[in-house]
């Protein structure tokens, strides 16, 4: 275990191919954990190491490495960029402290690149910047500090100058030290610091100037210094910036080429130098498992163990558990508890993480994020602790699937294996669902996009070796309540010599569209009722909300309170209180009806100027409603709110619309209500 202030937890995260897996190649290789560069045009990188992203060149699932920089240790994880792996991104966030936020020096902040930064914002994640490709034609730094300023409050530290433009930029001026830093060896393992010449010499103390002026906004210490022509010290000014970016007022941002290898030992140092160790984050938020009370939970291995599975390798031999401790010391053989079953888990082996290779240890303590095999009954979100402590973290909400594939195994002696896999697939991934067409009994597998779907059930056959058919994609359609509603119901059947009985009262409501999809809540006043009972109320109006409404697609953005509970010792059965659950489902949505909805996208467009016409009335005709035409160099953003089910083609037909120079990204944005003359697509 290290030590706790050498220990730095942080995530790469970015839009697509902003240069993500290029810098964690850079960071392996310079820190001696990989003797080879990996590179993802020849499919050799270390992190992405899953057939399909190196095929893709994309990062699909996070992938985690401890690597020791000097005399610290990072544990890093390195996130897909694409909106469809989205999820992985926002599991990833809950385990760390700290991110580096990689941009194109090019084509400056993506809508990825603001999503990424609202999930670190969501996770009170502190940050630092890395502007990656200034070798590239079209780069600016100063160009991308002005978009990080207007899109996340001018919180942008410029910390480096670049030295040349596009294939002409060579090196670095380092602001603090006043130095030029070059880099030599085929792989830029040499670094050379130099004094600066005359004309830099000016370009540093005009960006120097401005960075004390920027630090002093927030800091006294600093603005002292500044009113009274004093130079503090780079001490001084590292000190400050490093509590400033921990508080997240501000953001130091680092430039270079990930691809020439320019800049990634100073982007280390800087991790280093300004995001935070466990001891620097607040106390971590938890909750008694008995009486729902917050409470604080310090990073002191001598506290009760708690720690938080954040992801799953799932696998039809073993599944390993990757695990964030919080607090106390976690050995092989530790008998601990699952707080959200309350049921006794034994942890088997315990492994550092090298990306797809482990390392067998002994122990692990707050802040180190490690893999546990042998876990039995456990999921992404759960929290395991002591058993004289039970507690629980806050557990992960992810979005619902928009988009849905009919699954078929191409040999019927492969159903059950077919079953199986699927099943491992959406334990891994809590993004990926599947169900049954009601129509034709058929398997729907749904997910956040077409990518995600093709790259996950491409897994079925390359990985698992399963032959599957697939049919066209679907768009996936919800229905929601009308309105509030009560529902009492008296549920009183015999069977066979068994009578069984359970009263119980429902209050179901719709919820904002924007939010949580359910909310279920028990405010029964009786506190004898057995708990087993309650447990099965709360389960069968989890599983009956989400099997369909009137319409027969699924519920979502409804929330249930459980006012009333009756039973009798003899009478009531687990099963006899799903039962009335159920009743009372269905009687709520024949008192007030339901409404069809549509998955809603947010689509964003980079064209040339010249073809913003002809893409515009390409998507005036499919409910397209254009938000705004942003100019961004020499090219024009579209932002607009589209349905999904009028996206299917669109990246077909973008090449032709823009002369094979336009680019999009398509997130989800909630959901609409179908008006009546709209035809549904896909179902």
């Amino acid at each position: 275990m290290s030590s706790l202030e050498k220990i730095r937890n942080l995530s790469i995260i970015a839009h697509i191919d902003a240069g993500k897996t290029s810098t964690t190649e850079g960071l392996l290789f310079h820190s001696g954990l990989s003797h080879r560069y990996g590179n993802i045009d020849d499919g050799t990188t270390t992190m992405d190491f899953l057939p399909d992203e190196r095929a893709r060149g994309i990062t699909i699932a996070a992938a985690a490495a401890s690597i020791p920089w000097k005399d610290c240790e990072f544990h890093l994880i390195d996130t897909p960029g694409h909106i469809d792996f989205t999820a992985e991104v926002e599991r990833s966030l809950r385990a760390i402290e700290g991110a580096v936020v990689i941009f194109s020096a090019v084509e400056g902040v993506e809508a990825q690149s603001e999503k990424v930064w609202r999930q670190a914002d969501k996770y009170h994640v502190c940050k630092i910047a890395f502007v990656n490709k200034m070798d590239r034609i079209g780069a600016s730094f100063e160009q991308a500090i002005a978009q990080i300023n207007a899109k996340f409050s001018d919180c942008a530290l410029p910390m480096q100058i670049p030295v040349g433009q596009e294939s002409d930029f060579s090196a670095i001026i380092d602001i603090l030290s006043g130095e030029l830093i070059r880099l030599s060896g085929e792989h830029g393992e040499q670094i050379e610091r130099s004094p600066l010449d005359e004309n830099q010499q000016i370009l540093r103390q005009e960006a120097f100037e401005k960075l004390i002026e920027k630090v002093g906004n927030f800091s006294d210490e600093i603005a002292m210094h500044y009113l009274e022509g004093e130079i503090p010290s780079r001490e001084t000014l590292q000190k400050e910036i490093r509590r400033l970016t921990i508080e997240r007022k501000l953001v130091p941002v680092f430039l270079g080429s990930a691809k020439r290898n320019i800049g990634i030992q100073m982007l280390a140092d800087a991790v280093i130098d300004y995001l935070p160790s466990p001891l620097d984050a607040p106390p971590y938020k938890a909750f008694e498992v008995r009486n729902d009370s917050q409470v604080e939970v310090h990073p002191d291995p001598k506290e009760a163990f708690s720690g938080f599975i954040f992801k799953i390798n799932a696998s039809s031999t073993a599944d390993l558990f990757f695990l964030r401790v919080y607090s106390g010391t976690i050995t092989p053989n530790m008998q601990l508890v699952n707080s959200r079953t309350r049921e006794k888990v034994r942890t088997r082996q315990l492994y550092k993480i090298y990306a797809k290779n482990t390392e067998q240890i002994e122990s692990a303590g707050p802040g180190d994020i490690v893999g546990l095999a042998g876990l039995k009954d456990c999921g992404i979100g759960d929290t395991l602790c002591d058993p004289k402590r039970l507690i629980a973290f806050e557990k992960i909400s992810f979005p619902e699937p928009v988009i849905s594939m009919v699954v078929e195994p191409k040999f019927s002696k492969d159903k059950d294996k077919l079953d199986e896999v699927l099943n491992l697939l959406c334990r891994e991934d809590q993004t990926l669902k599947r169900s049954t067409a009601e129509d034709t009994g058929q398997r729907l597998v749904s997910g956040m996009g077409e990518l995600h779907l093709e790259v996950s059930l491409k897994r079925v056959s390359t990985d698992f070796g399963v032959e599957i058919r697939m049919g066209e994609p679907r768009v996936a359609y919800r229905e929601t309540l009308a309105a509030a509603t009560k529902t009492h119901v008296v549920f009183n059947k015999v069977l066979g010599d068994t009578t069984l009985f359970t009263e119980i009262a429902i209050d179901f409501s719709p919820l904002p569209r924007d939010g949580e999809p359910f909310l279920i809540k028990n405010s029964t006043r009786d506190n004898a009722i057995p708990k087993n009972l309650l447990a099965s109320a709360e389960q069968a109006l989890n599983d009956g909300l989400r099997t369909g409404g009137l319409k027969g697609y699924p519920m979502i953005y409804v929330a249930a309170e459980i006012r009333e509970l009756k039973y009798t010792q003899e009478n009531t059965t687990t099963g006899a209180v799903a039962g009335a659950v159920l009743e009372a489902i269905d009687q709520a949505f024949r008192n007030v009806g339901t409404i069809l909805l549509e998955p809603l996208m947010n689509l964003e467009i980079l064209t040339p100027e010249d073809t913003v016409g002809e893409i515009s009335m390409y998507l005036q005709p499919r409910r397209a409603l254009i938000r705004d035409i942003e100019q961004i160099g020499p090219v024009r953003k579209i932002l607009c709110n589209v349905p999904l089910a009028e996206m299917f083609g669109f990246g077909k037909a973008l090449p032709r619309l823009s002369g094979g120079r336009g680019s999009f990204s398509l997130e989800p944005s909630g959901y609409q209500e179908i008006s009546a003359n709209t035809q549904l697509k896909g179902y």
